[in-house]
């Protein structure tokens, strides 16, 4: 088995840098995969630093880049990709990296899973009824009827391959779940994932669900480089980060409910679907005045759920959205002013999906882990880290990020 090297260090301690030091360093001896969350950052930042990395071409691969990918495999290139070409390795692509000496680094963690929206609990009963699927033990989905013609195997909805490649699995009877192929991690000769608080991940639960082994490594700049070392997460260096982060404590963080009391989980998904019409415009009232009090429009920074946004913006703030699982750029880095309108969750059926399996997940390390990242898009996270404020109506999220900067178990109580 492969081996697999989490890089769990703080945001901005030289993840990034360590990775392309490593590839300029062994560019002549060594095969390189390097995976990035987004375009920008590969053109502006590691194909400037790393100018043999070669990124696939939709023109060259006759209209697909993931064609010009596997040219760019059988050729022996290094190269560079995003998240998004990455979650579409098919059987070919395995086929091209088995024994071909590839090293992975995945800067931030993948979409390894995802719930088949399309497919129904009632497609799910034809399926089964039809003898065209069956479900093993372990909740995977095999396909049986390799002469099947139709809607299961359209672009849409080619519940067919993927269940042939062994990547859908059945979650109590009622949904479908693509996974990633856990068998690629094992395709290459090392990989490195860039990240922080992994143990909080949906990918390392994912991971334990399919028993791939994993060791932790933090980075740290010694004289003119960065270089691996012994993981040690009481040596971040957390409580020096307090100074530059202030955090709204005021009226603004309980007056949207009645009488300040706050029933089920605040602000969370299901909550903010729920809440009236009054307390919406209560909530976009206070970030209109928090903003209004912070100071000028192009040094905010906000963020809620999606379906929210419209319901929540305002004069002064509304060009500062950007969503809250935004990673691995330094766009916003100008800005201080920070407004986190969101209690996060995993979604129900993903959780119940790995606690079925016997896989523990800590919900708040996960919350606390998608806050950090997005916090650190904004001035604190330069070299030289600025003041930044930051408004969290959630008490939940509040007390999460507190306790993470006090070195304390990250966990919410009721």
């Amino acid at each position: 088995m492969a081996k697999v090297t989490v890089i769990d260090s703080i945001m901005g301690s030289g993840k990034t840098t360590w990775a392309k030091e490593y590839m300029k360093r062994h560019q002549k001896s060594k095969r390189f995969l390097y995976v990035s969350p987004y375009l920008d950052e590969i053109h502006n930042n590691i194909l400037i630093d790393c100018p043999f990395l070669v990124e696939p071409d939709s023109k060259l691969g006759k209209g697909s880049k993931l064609n010009h990918f596997k040219e760019l495999l059988v050729n022996g290139d290094s190269i560079v990709t995003t998240h998004a070409l990455f979650r579409l390795f098919d059987g070919e692509v395995i086929e091209l990296l088995k024994d071909a000496g590839y090293i992975l680094i995945l800067d931030e963690v993948a979409n390894v899973i995802e719930k088949l929206e399309k497919v129904t609990k009632q497609d799910i009963e034809i399926l089964l009824n039809a003898n065209v699927i069956e479900v093993e033990e372990d909740r995977k989905v095999n396909w049986l009827d390799n002469d099947y013609n139709g809607v299961f195997e359209s672009q849409y909805v080619n519940v067919k391959y993927h269940a042939q490649q062994g990547n859908i699995f059945l979650h109590r009877g009622i949904m479908l779940f693509w996974t990633f192929p856990a068998r690629v991690f094992d395709l290459f000769e090392e990989t490195y994932i860039l990240t922080y608080l992994f143990d909080g991940q949906i990918q390392r639960y994912y991971y334990d669900l399919f028993n791939i082994d994993y060791t932790y490594k933090s980075v740290e700049g010694f004289g003119n480089g960065y270089f691996l070392v012994e993981y040690n997460p009481h040596s971040e260096g957390r409580s020096n980060f307090k100074k530059f982060i202030k955090i709204y404590e005021g009226k603004y963080n309980n007056n949207y409910v009645k009488d300040g009391k706050v029933k089920g989980n605040e602000l969370s998904a299901t909550w903010l679907k729920n809440a009236s019409d009054e307390v919406i415009k209560r909530l976009q009232k206070n970030l209109y005045t928090y903003f209004r009090k912070c100071g000028k429009s192009n040094d905010n920074l906000w963020t809620t759920k999606k379906s929210m946004k419209f319901k929540l913006q305002g004069r002064g703030y509304t060009k500062g959205f950007i969503p809250w699982t935004t990673r691995a750029t330094n766009d916003y880095q100008d800005t201080h002013n920070l407004a986190f309108v969101y209690n996060l969750y995993m979604q129900p059926f993903e959780k119940a999906f790995f606690e079925d399996a016997g896989v523990k997940v800590n919900q708040d390390l996960l919350a606390v882990s998608d806050l950090l990242q997005w916090m650190w898009r904004s001035g604190i996270r330069k070299q030289e880290a600025e003041p930044i404020n930051i408004y969290i109506p959630s008490l939940r999220m509040r007390t999460l990020l507190n306790q993470w900067l006090n070195n304390e178990e990250v966990k919410f109580k009721r």
